[in-house]
């Protein structure tokens, strides 16, 4: 690697460390920063992806009130910076709360040469493997379901599911709340299956009047009613080949139920004004927010048609079901509308964060990519607070179980997954959260089976 490339900002207002800090560190193409203002300058400039901060800085000098507020400051603008605290000798308290409040590591003063150059050399070393594993994830990296982000139980069992269903030709129903990702599930199953090759036309049965749903289905002839000046292929022709995916299938109209289970039995369709019998080779995925056992009961739904639609069943957990999945997603989502919007990386503060873990998100994935978006637009600071996200913080059921071992399991499990999520995955932050060591921590890790 080249000296250009290894840069390293040095906080620091005393002359001689100055010099002797660049000195040490002849490697890297080290830049110095006497105080704030002049850090977050550079910091704009340069990038660097480590840096060393004094938390005597002027005009607070004998204090550490300045140090902090620029460790606040440089993690809002490049939350991913390695920092390495410098302060005075067995200063813990000030050393641990840098730590807490996002800081790669410490190091006391008076300053031994080679063990910061080996902590600075440590921290460029992780810097670089985050950075690769970020390029990783968002170019696909090895996921089979494409878009799909999960890291919890109940959604990995929805992906195994996926993989499995996939290859056979059997029509697919995928239920699950408004905004759970249904039609993401849907090309997963489309994209991993035989027809992978053909169209994946979808179509949304509430979002279509009624008297229009069966001509956007089935096509219809010239002429056969006002305005049909030419003879149309439907959404069902023109998935042959491929996947037909009928979104809130559940809103179909009864008229039109008893010609789409036609359709599935003979796999021949008829356009409208038309007689002529059309064979299409299709595979159908149907999805619904609705329980449709119940809308048959009711006389709202047909009872065959249902048995006919569901072969095979994916059922989708709600966002508050999938443990540790929201503050994954939060953090993508607000990656992702920083680049986008061309904006400084922004950050979640720690209320936000709680805020995320503890809402009940009956809007679901959409909700909440819709808040993250909502408050990068709006956002005053680089920092997101829960008041930007819109929320109030509303809780969660607790675990109902007795049983006294696996209450104690559960806790620590969601233990961990929540000082993980709020510390973005940093092994050495989370154990520091959790009070256990690094060997403990990756013990535990292993025994939950978390990545």
């Amino acid at each position: 690697m080249t000296t250009d490339s290894r840069k390293l900002l040095v906080i620091e207002d005393d002359p001689g460390l100055q010099t002797q800090l660049k000195w040490c560190f002849e490697g890297y193409s080290v830049i110095i920063a006497g105080e704030r203002d002049t850090a977050l300058a550079e910091l704009e400039k340069h990038r660097p992806p480590v840096v060393t901060l004094d938390l005597g800085l002027p005009p607070d000098a004998d204090g550490t009130a300045e140090g902090f507020q620029t460790l606040e400051e440089i993690l809002s603008r490049a939350p991913n910076t390695k920092i390495i605290v410098v302060t005075g000798n067995n200063d813990r308290q000030n050393a641990l709360q840098a730590v807490g409040s996002g800081a790669y590591d410490f190091f006391y003063k008076p300053i031994d040469v080679d063990m910061l150059g080996f902590i600075v050399n440590r921290a460029y070393r992780l810097h670089e493997l985050e950075s690769e594993n970020q390029r990783l994830h968002f170019t696909g990296g090895e996921s089979p379901l494409e878009g799909i982000i999960t890291a919890s139980p109940e959604m990995l069992k929805v992906c195994r599911t996926v993989e499995k269903v996939a290859p056979s030709d059997a029509t697919v129903l995928v239920l699950g709340e408004s905004g759970t990702g249904k039609e993401l599930i849907a090309r997963a199953v489309h994209a991993l299956g035989g027809r992978a090759d053909g169209r994946f036309v979808a179509i949304n049965c509430a979002a279509i009047p009624e008297a229009l749903l069966e001509s956007e289905l089935f096509g219809y002839e010239k002429g056969a009613f006002t305005g049909a000046a030419k003879q149309t292929p439907g959404k069902i022709e023109m998935a042959n080949g491929g996947t037909l995916f009928l979104d809130e299938v559940g809103d179909m109209p009864l008229s039109l139920q008893a010609k789409l289970l036609r359709f599935l039995q003979e796999r021949v369709i008829e356009r409208v004004g038309g007689r002529q019998e059309i064979p299409v080779d299709v595979r159908v995925i149907c999805a619904t927010h609705k329980d449709l056992p119940q809308l048959a009961r009711e006389k709202a739904f047909r009872e065959d048609l249902y048995y006919r639609i569901s072969e095979l069943t994916i059922r989708i957990p709600a966002l508050r079901e999938r443990e540790g999945d929201t503050l994954l997603l939060a953090r993508v989502f607000l990656e992702k509308f920083s680049q986008q919007m061309g904006k400084q990386q922004h950050r979640f503060s720690k209320d936000a964060l709680a805020a995320i873990e503890t809402y009940p998100w009956p809007g679901n994935v959409r909700e909440l990519e819709n808040r993250v978006k909502r408050s990068v637009i709006m956002a005053e600071h680089k920092q997101i607070s829960a008041s930007d996200l819109e929320l109030g913080g509303a809780g969660v059921d607790d675990a109902r179980t007795f049983n006294l071992r696996e209450i104690r399991e559960q806790a620590e499990r969601q233990a961990i997954v929540r000082a993980m999520g709020h510390v973005g995955g940093k092994i050495s932050q989370a154990s520091d959260l959790l009070g256990v060591s690094r060997p403990t921590m990756y013990d535990l890790i292993k025994k939950y089976h978390l990545k």
